[in-house]
């Protein structure tokens, strides 16, 4: 039977990458809780293989229950009824499945009823959700905030929240408001505490909230009186049962038609505040926003293998003058970078949630015990590299998924535009990736630290320690050469003095780096398999050719002349 886990070599490969094991005992903490629960693994091959059983069920039901109902979810999208959202049919079917094999609350600890899996496994899911319909991914991926209550809440709403997950509640980020997109800070959602009854209660509008009408949804508010900044925001759990939230609209969207985005209004509506007041942005939004930018990532590449695989189907199965059109070398150099960018985008995808994944499990353990002087050393070296390796991924992945939808629907000519092929479904989906949870340009913004203090260099400094085959010199070599034009190009631009201008470059800088970190990303996958050789060697000529064209634009092109805009503003 078709199952999109074991028909994608590539997410067996990732799954299995060294590091796996160090993620797997940190996580697992010597595998302790075998002796409390008969389904938690006895050791790390046990652990992995409980991983890939989870995984191909996952795969089994994105084949045949989320993927043949993404047309018809599409076509009839969520409705408001009496108050409520009524899912399309099937998307009702699809979270049931999910629901029915135990796979929601898949990385909370087994005494809230998870399966206690690394965030490795459940990107891997995720990327496989998104393949079959990346509108149902979002609805997915918001037990995100199950991972914000488990880090952040008190005990009393653990035990209230976390074990719902597993029962199937959904869940939102309720954080934007009608003036309030990217900026959070200006959020102006009021909490006021009532001493006598010991609550707080909410009160204002919300706007563009993915799956609104959830059962459990993380609310940001302002708590202090008079303050107008972020340090006056504080983070709250709203339980949907409390019936004092009314639904204004559900928004009609380009694509993921089967995500409902809700505008909401709380009038005195009873919440629980999570973690300490005043921290709700500057730390527990962060926290979660990084969450929801890696599964954005997760999203875009899933949303990329869908959209690739419908244009090397088409490309086989079309004729034209005579042969199939994947024999033309416009066509087929078409296919070629596709699924080249798709391997270097997944490359970074997984380093990054392999960042990601050590750096939390250090964060859980040294809430039980104080961690080794050498165990800081590593928490604080992979919390940077996800610091910086996070935004570059947003970026870098919606940014290919919406070329990717944009190949395969030009491959596909006339019909793509057509909606008799899955192809034009994608293509609208894959639009908001670059959008939602930081626009690409605010991506940027985040990632400028990873330039002007040599973080990126750093660890590209670092990829060039690894040992490689003779044959694969050439190409680190070529790597070696890119990492000493990106740094001339910082140190030209940094050296000006002038943050406008930084500002100006920053995302050539990071798509540089972005460059050469996948080429060596790729160069270390051939290491291990050297089926990913071609991939590898033709990402790093393109992102080469690439980067030189933008050292030439930093060299050549600069603000006043590219500030024509601001002047005729001025």
């Amino acid at each position: 039977m078709a199952n999109f886990y074991t028909d994608n070599k590539d997410l067996k490969f990732h799954l299995s990458h060294p590091l796996m094991e160090k993620i797997v005992n940190l996580k697992e903490r010597n595998f302790a809780d075998k002796e409390k629960y008969d389904y938690a693994p006895l050791d790390f091959e046990d652990a992995m293989d409980s991983y890939k059983k989870v995984i191909e069920i996952v795969g089994e039901i994105c084949e045949n229950i989320i993927e043949p109902n993404a047309e018809s979810v599409d076509q009839e999208g969520a409705h408001l009824k009496d108050n409520e959202v009524i899912y399309a049919k099937g998307t009702q079917e699809d979270y049931d499945a999910l629901v029915k094999a135990g796979l929601i609350g898949m990385t909370l600890p087994r005494k809230y009823n998870g399966l206690n899996f690394p965030i490795i496994p459940y990107i891997v899911a995720g990327e496989m959700i998104s393949r079959a319909d990346a509108g149902f991914a979002n609805i997915w991926g918001l037990q995100d905030c199950s991972e914000t209550l488990h880090e952040f809440g008190s005990d009393e709403i653990k035990k209230e929240f976390l074990p719902r997950f597993a029962e199937g509640a959904t869940a939102a980020m309720t954080l934007t408001e009608p003036d309030a997109g990217s900026d959070l800070q200006v959020v102006q959602l009021k909490a006021t505490y009532d001493e006598k009854n010991n609550i707080w209660y909410l009160n204002g509008v919300k706007r563009f909230i993915t799956n609104g009408d959830a059962d459990i949804s993380l609310v940001l508010a302002r708590t202090e009186e008079g303050s107008m900044d972020g340090r006056g925001l504080s983070l709250f759990v709203y339980d949907r049962a409390e019936n004092a939230m009314t639904i204004r609209r559900i928004e009609n969207k380009l694509g993921i038609k089967g995500s409902p985005t809700c505008e909401l209004v709380f009038k005195n509506a009873p919440a629980k505040i999570v973690g300490d007041r005043r921290l709700g942005l500057i730390k527990y939004v962060m926290t979660l926003m990084n969450a929801a930018r890696l599964g954005v990532g997760g999203q875009s590449v899933g949303i990329s293998e869908a959209a690739y695989r419908e244009a090397l189907k088409y490309a086989q199965e079309r004729t034209q003058f005579g042969k199939a059109i994947i024999q033309f070398p416009a066509v087929y150099e078409m296919l070629t970078k596709m699924e080249v960018m798709l391997k270097a985008e997944r490359s970074l995808l997984y380093e990054t949630a392999r960042f990601i994944d050590i750096y939390k499990l250090y964060n859980e353990i040294s809430d039980e015990r104080k961690l080794e002087k050498e165990e800081k050393q590593e928490q604080k070296k992979y919390q940077r590299l996800a610091d910086i390796f996070t935004p570059m991924l947003k970026l870098i992945a919606s940014e290919y998924s919406n070329q990717i939808a944009y190949d395969s629907l030009q491959i596909h000519g006339g019909t793509g535009f057509m909606k008799d092929f899955p192809i034009e479904r994608i293509y609208r989906d894959a639009r908001i990736t670059t959008i939602y949870e930081g626009t690409s340009q605010l991506q940027v913004v985040a990632a400028i630290r990873g330039i002007s203090t040599g973080a990126y260099l750093n660890r590209m400094r670092d990829y060039e320690a690894n040992k490689v085959k003779p044959e694969l010199e050439f190409l680190q070599h070529t790597l070696f050469r890119m990492a000493d034009e990106y740094e001339a190009a910082v140190n030209k631009v940094t050296n000006v003095g002038d943050t406008e201008y930084l500002d100006f470059h920053a995302r050539r800088l990071v798509e540089m780096a972005g460059n050469i970190i996948m080429g060596h990303l790729l160069l270390a996958d051939t290491m291990r398999d050297e089926s990913y050789k071609n991939a590898a060697e033709l990402f790093i000529k393109m992102g080469h050719a690439e980067n030189k064209e933008k050292v030439d634009f930093i060299n050549n092109i600069n603000l006043k002349e590219m500030g024509m805009y601001k002047r005729e503003l001025n």
